[in-house]
């Protein structure tokens, strides 16, 4: 099968139609319209159904088409995806093959290897696909695997705090109950309580506590919640006495229960790794599509369902800051969904994931649940679904329960019947497509995966897999964290170089004239190796920016806070070398602090005058700086809003590409098809017409030999003696050839005008599929170069609300370095404010 026939965007290429009845794949590709999963899949499939390599398939496909995914691998199939190799060899395949399988078979492992390697190649070849493709799938999307309460992949942090969910939850009652009854069910199942939300007194207080702390936007990590179990800062739950509802004594039994999970070993693996961040597990930092595979199967079954009723609410609060959109944005597929949305029981997972199955098209986010147990489900909540691939089942009562499930599905408009009898007759790799977007279900062989599907992968396989990428993340991590001390000699973070301050006793700040004021900057916590702190004199610039175009119908507003240590020189402060400071009028304080020895303060800084230079200075300097940085996308011609950094624009720009392609492709099949059908409505006609001149002419035929043959017969026995009898058969027979020819010739012309049906059909099929392949092409937004467009300050737009004297602290390390104690903010001119 040649590529141009399935490698086009916006369609999956999941494999090719099969005849049940002939039991043989046909020639025809089936493929997948993208935008078809925003109402959600479920795939149900016996052990060696074909399931996983499926799944795999339609995971493949969207990774090229640029769509991100989050997969949920209960068992460690999943990780198989990073196991590609573009170029097939066997030593790419050695390290992964099974040692047992090659024993089993009698051969070595390279040899098992080279023969795995040459399956590869030519199960792909049988499906048009090769190395090159395997490339271009490792090209379009970043591939990891993260192991929750584990060093084996990358690690997650799941319990470092419970955060104030998103403001769209917060202001939806709904939501956000929802949140905290989950979060505290899952929380409780952890340490071995099954609680029940309403009349459990447990679940009641937690809910109570992590209620308010959220309502007054305060995240709570475990320590805090414990100690809030033990005071939890309320004197009524409903309308009953603290006490009297959950005694102190009781309250003490449950913190001690949270305080084992705390104090267990296992607990920091919890607390290690990259934040729970949906965004960050949809997109690399540069925005590049990531396939995030996040690996379950060494957790025990309480662990698990913490981490995905977690997982799931997440991902709704996510969900619920996107723009809504018709086209497909974002997968979430889980390998294994039985116990997690059951018939009955009301499980932590099974709310987000109804709600997901509810509101998630509105925002173009596409939920795929496979399972292997189609009995443990809860159809009724799954019936959201558009989309169900079902391949061959174990038992009838199996069977019985998906086709319950398609009812509900398809609303009742599926023939019962048919299903069960095309269902009976599935075989392995072959699956029943019914989409409720398409006219009829389809029967498909699914096409060979191009990820080397050597099984469930081991801890230490997985830890093998990832080791090169951790090793990245762990540099990166070590440069991002480490602090950068200032030299002993304190050039001024970045202004005129001062002479070392020796480390002596705390000290009293200089004597100030009395029309001179002082603050001191809030300190940072204090290092491990801080030995004391020291304080610096610098000034403080603070003043709003105003920046506007109303061609792009901007108007925005900057705060900036420059700070510059004060030099000996006769000008004292250079602004251009400043450093931008986060800090809050509120958080300066005329007080000390800390204790500390205070550097001597220049004789610049005693004068009047000197404070008018430095913020006339200080607007120029504002003047002169950074401003807001948009960006317009020439393929879109879009302009960026001023609060979306690069990477958000990028992203939101290739969803407006995507749907604009996706609107194209809707808008030429609705103006083809009528067209289409009326050819191929002409055609069946005409074909018609066809059979139907063939009958008359057999039934000419017919008639002109009985004709012939009787008049013949007749100037045979009739003697010598012409009768008029004889003439009228002769006439008849001669007629009756005529007929026939005529018939002869009215089946030529109604052949040639099927033939001419057929090219017109076959011309605007061909004009329907270029136009077709023009509108399914989708500008590379996320490598195009974008224009810059600047709002730079003006001098109107510049409002200075003080130029103060602070001072500036420093940890004094105990080798004499001096390290900031306060908070910088890294401005790039390039990329604005």
């Amino acid at each position: 099968m040649d590529a141009s026939v399935y490698e086009k965007l916006g369609r999956f290429y999941l494999g090719g139609r099969y005849d049940l009845a002939a039991g043989e794949h046909i020639a025809e590709p089936v493929l997948y319209d993208s935008k078809d999963l925003t109402t959600h899949a479920v795939c149900v499939g016996m052990t060696g159904s074909g399931k996983t390599g499926l799944c795999v398939a339609l995971l493949e496909e969207a990774a090229i088409d640029g769509i991100p995914a989050i997969v949920i691998d209960p068992k460690g199939d999943l990780s198989n995806l990073l196991l590609t190799f573009p170029e097939l060899r066997p030593e790419d395949f050695s390290p992964w093959v099974s040692a047992d399988e090659a024993r089993r078979k009698g051969v070595t492992r390279e040899e098992y290897a080279a023969a795995q390697a040459d399956l590869w190649r030519k199960g792909l070849g049988q499906w048009g696909q090769d190395g090159e493709r395997i490339a271009r799938l490792k090209e379009a999307a970043d591939f990891a695997v993260y192991t929750p309460g584990s060093q084996a992949g990358l690690e997650l942090s799941i319990l470092r705090s419970f955060d104030v969910p998103e403001p769209e939850i917060l202001e939806d009652g709904d939501l956000f109950r929802e949140r905290v009854s989950t979060t505290v069910t899952s929380l409780l199942g952890l340490v071995g309580i099954v609680a029940d939300p309403v009349q459990s007194r447990e679940h009641i207080l937690l809910s109570t506590i992590l209620s308010n702390a959220w309502r007054n936007g305060e995240s709570i990590d475990l320590p805090r919640l414990i100690q809030s179990v033990q005071d939890p800062g309320v004197q009524r739950v409903g309308v009953m006495e603290l006490e009297t509802f959950y005694p102190s004594k009781d309250r003490m039994g449950l913190a001690m229960r949270l305080n084992a999970v705390l104090a267990s070993p296992s607990f920091e693996a919890w607390t290690r790794g990259e934040p729970l961040d949906i965004a960050n597990l949809l997109y690399t930092s540069e925005g590049k599509p990531r396939v995030s595979v996040l690996s379950i199967a060494h957790l025990s079954d309480a662990e698990r369902m913490f981490f995905v009723s977690t997982l799931l609410n997440r991902f709704v609060g996510w969900m619920r800051t996107q723009q809504g959109t018709t086209s497909l944005r974002a997968l979430l597929y889980m390998d294994e969904i039985a116990g997690y949305c059951p018939p009955v029981a009301n499980v932590p997972s099974k709310a987000p994931l109804l709600t997901l199955m509810k509101q998630a098209r509105a925002f173009g986010c596409g939920v795929v649940l496979a399972t292997q147990n189609p009995v443990d489900l809860d159809y009724k909540g799954l019936s959201n679904a558009g989309t169900w691939f079902i391949g061959r089942l174990q038992t009838e009562r199996d069977k019985e329960r998906v086709l319950d499930g398609l009812e509900g599905a398809s609303q009742g408009s599926i023939n019962r019947r048919d299903m069960d009898r095309m269902l009976s007759a599935l075989t392995g790799r072959v699956f029943l497509l019914h989409n409720v977007h398409e006219d009829e279900p389809v029967v498909m062989h699914t096409r060979w995966v191009m990820s080397y599907l050597r099984g469930p992968m081991t801890r230490d396989q997985i830890k093998d897999l990832m080791a090169d990428r951790k090793a990245m993340v762990q540099q990166l991590s070590q440069a991002d964290s480490g602090t950068a001390p200032l030299p002993a000699a304190i050039p001024s973070a970045r202004g005129p170089e001062r002479t070392q301050a020796p480390v002596v006793e705390a000290s009293p700040a200089p004597v100030l004239p009395d029309w001179l004021e002082s603050y001191y900057l809030p300190l940072k916590r204090q290092p491990a190796n801080a030995m004391a702190v020291e304080y610096q004199p610098g000034v403080l610039g603070s003043a709003t920016l105003r920046l506007w175009d109303r061609s792009l119908d901007v108007d925005e507003q900057r705060d900036r806070r420059l700070l510059s240590l004060i030099g000996d020189g006769p000008v004292g402060v250079n602004w251009e070398r400043a450093d931008d400071v986060v800090v809050e009028a509120d958080d300066l304080d005329s007080s000390l602090p800390e204790p500390g020895a205070h550097g001597g303060l220049p004789s610049v800084a005693l004068k009047k005058t000197t404070y008018t230079k430095w913020t006339r200075a200080f607007k120029a300097s504002l003047l002169d700086g950074p401003g807001i940085v948009l960006y317009k996308s020439p393929s879109t011609g879009e302009v960026s809003k001023p609060v979306e950094s690069e990477r958000e624009f990028r992203l939101g720009q290739q969803m407006i590409a995507r749907e604009r392609r996706d609107a194209a492709v809707e808008k030429l099949r609705a103006r083809y098809a009528p067209k289409l059908a009326t050819l191929e409505e002409r055609l069946r006609k005409s074909e018609q017409k066809v059979d139907v001149q063939k009958g008359q002419a057999r039934d000419a035929a017919v008639s002109s030999i009985f004709s012939t043959g009787a008049a013949l017969l007749g100037a045979l026995l009739g003697g010598k003696k012409v009768s008029a009898t004889n003439v009228r058969r002769s006439g008849t027979a001669a007629r009756s050839v005529s007929r026939t020819a005529r018939e002869r010739g009215d089946i030529k012309r109604a052949e040639e005008s099927v033939e001419a049906v057929e090219e017109r059909l076959r011309d605007l099929e061909a004009e329907f599929e270029r136009e077709l392949e023009r509108a399914e092409e989708m500008p590379d937004v996320m490598h195009e170069t974008l224009e810059r467009v600047e709002l730079p300050p003006r001098k109107t737009g510049i409002t200075v609300r003080h130029v103060s004297l602070v001072w500036v602290p420093f940890w004094v390390t105990g080798g004499g370095e001096r390290i900031p104690a306060y908070e910088r903010r890294a401005v790039d001119r390039a990329q604005g404010l």
